[in-house]
């Protein structure tokens, strides 16, 4: 999690013009951390380059929109209320529409033109902890991810239901329960995973978490028409931090970090949820390895590390290999009272390492694959949960220390080889994704598209690069109008979401 800036920019020595510059400044970087409260529909008119013909489908993405609610800052941008951003593109042309999720609390919020929630990541509501202690309420902010599944638009945040959307008008339809697997007041996640199966036989799969004393997972697969094919749930003790886990054919793995939550700042109305994590090095960090047939789960330790995202995962001559983004510790805000304020050198950087676990031996090797900063790991869909090649994920322009992401690193796991391509110094990257080719040849023949931030312009662009030598930069440029504030996560679906009408200068 690289969403943090420092108080000083780093000195890097540029190899093409062999000088030392910064790699960027910080307020270029926090000026992405502007809200956007403005709803926008428009073709995209500025393009640079050329959008391949066929690429063909709609990228969403969704992440907090706004950073204060009439004048009141959150304290962490992971409290902002969720605002979903699309991107049809067909025949060469793009059509961008975004539109805030009408939550309950959205609305409320908007009426009473102030705070009415307090944040997980320690937003309070105004008038010091004596308004807010002892107010447990979740506030349902629908801004982590978006994923489109059984003819819907599911806008996800893990503790609690989705919000189901219209894909092409991107309007609120209201709470979604998938088809009663969940009911009121339930959750699910926010990283479920699409396993692409190899019969037709895709599947959902996706989790809730309830924890406190002991955790306790239940793990769910629907089917491509949103059935619940599958359910079983698995406790175990402790508390637990889960926000992603990893898919193979046979198994859900995930990853216990090391934490302990310490609930009495929270209940007298002093923190945030999230800011009473503490994480303890001396401890292990557990491998929960749950046979997705129900079988009882397998509890195996490992290094100690903090995991939010994992890459992929798959069973290889009777192991299981597991590549997960890892940090020596929570990135926590450093008791800053502002995300704005905090030292990113004080903050941990991720690193990609390896976990190699022997299911039979109960143990686990653990190697690092890249070591640079980096976070936001995506692939060709049709990998997942598969031996794999190609990995694309955000990464830090300096190969070395923390710093915003501002390239894109693209690694061969079977050579080691690597490729960057850096928007350094004015450009900030979001979360990449892989769109394949059609009838492509390998798990790298596609494009990888980012929705990144110009601080330059101080707008956002959509970049598309070809996934085969992302070296040659981007062959087409999507320049915004405006700027999308730094998101979280999204996917790309073969289906057009746009109008039917196109553009003058794009009929033919």
């Amino acid at each position: 999690m690289t969403t943090y800036p420092i108080l000083n920019a780093p000195t890097l020595t540029t190899p093409e013009a062999g000088s030392t510059t910064a790699a960027y400044s910080v307020e270029d970087w926090s000026s992405g951390y502007r809200s956007q409260p403005d709803e926008h529909s428009y073709w995209i008119t500025d393009i640079e380059g050329t959008i391949p013909p066929e690429l063909e489908g709609t990228l969403f993405r969704n992440g907090p929109g706004l950073l204060e609610i009439h004048g009141h800052p959150v304290k962490h941008p992971f409290d902002g209320d969720g605002m979903i951003s699309s991107i049809a593109i067909q025949g060469g042309q793009a059509y961008f529409r975004n539109r805030f999720v009408r939550t309950a609390a959205y609305l409320a919020e908007q009426q009473a033109q102030k705070p009415l929630f307090r944040g997980v990541f320690g937003t309070q509501k105004p008038g010091g902890p004596l308004a807010n202690a002892f107010d447990l309420k979740l506030k349902n902010i629908a801004n982590t991810h978006i994923v489109y599944w059984a003819d819907k638009l599911l806008a996800l945040w893990e503790a609690a239901e989705p919000h189901r959307l219209d894909p092409t008008t991107l309007e609120t339809l209201g709470l979604d329960y998938l088809n009663g697997l969940i009911g009121p007041g339930g959750s699910f996640t926010a990283h479920p995973k699409l396993d692409p199966g190899h019969h037709g036989d895709e599947r959902l799969v996706g989790f809730s978490l309830k924890t406190g004393l002991s955790s306790t997972i239940s793990l769910y697969e629907l089917d491509a028409e949103g059935r619940a094919i599958s359910q079983h749930s698995h406790t175990l003790p402790g508390f637990a931090f889960i926000h992603d886990f990893a898919l193979t054919p046979h198994y859900a793995i995930f990853f216990q970090n090391p934490v302990s939550f310490g609930p009495l700042p929270f209940l007298l109305g002093l923190k945030g949820a999230a800011e009473c994590i503490s994480y303890d090095p001396k401890q292990p960090t557990k491998l929960l390895i749950i046979p997705r047939n129900g079988d009882p789960m397998q509890v195996i330790e490992t290094d100690p590390c903090f995991v939010f995202h994992h890459a992929n995962a798959f069973e290889q001559d009777g192991e299981i290999v597991i590549d997960s983004v890892c940090y020596d510790r929570f990135p926590s805000l450093e008791g800053a009272s502002d995300f704005r304020a905090v030292d990113f050198e004080r903050v941990p950087a991720g690193e990609l390492w390896r976990f190699t676990v022997d299911l039979a031996a109960g143990k686990t090797a653990v190697t690092k694959l890249i070591t640079r900063c980096v976070e936001f790991p995506t692939l060709h869909p049709e990998r997942v949960g598969r031996p794999y090649r190609h990995l694309y994920i955000g990464a830090a322009h300096a190969a070395e220390g923390n710093a915003p992401l501002q390239a894109l690193l693209k690694l061969d796991t079977h050579t080691g080889e690597t490729q960057v391509w850096s928007a350094a110094p004015r450009g900030f990257m979001g979360e990449p994704l892989f769109v394949p080719r059609p009838q492509g040849q390998g798990d790298d023949d596609g494009w990888v598209l980012v929705l990144m931030y110009n601080a330059e312009r101080r707008c956002s662009d959509l970049v598309v690069l070809d996934g085969r030598d992302i070296t040659a930069g981007p062959v087409a440029r999507l320049k915004l109008p405006h700027h999308v504030p730094y998101g979280l996560h999204g996917s790309f679906v073969p289906h057009y979401f746009g109008p039917s009408d196109r553009p003058l200068d794009a009929q033919g």
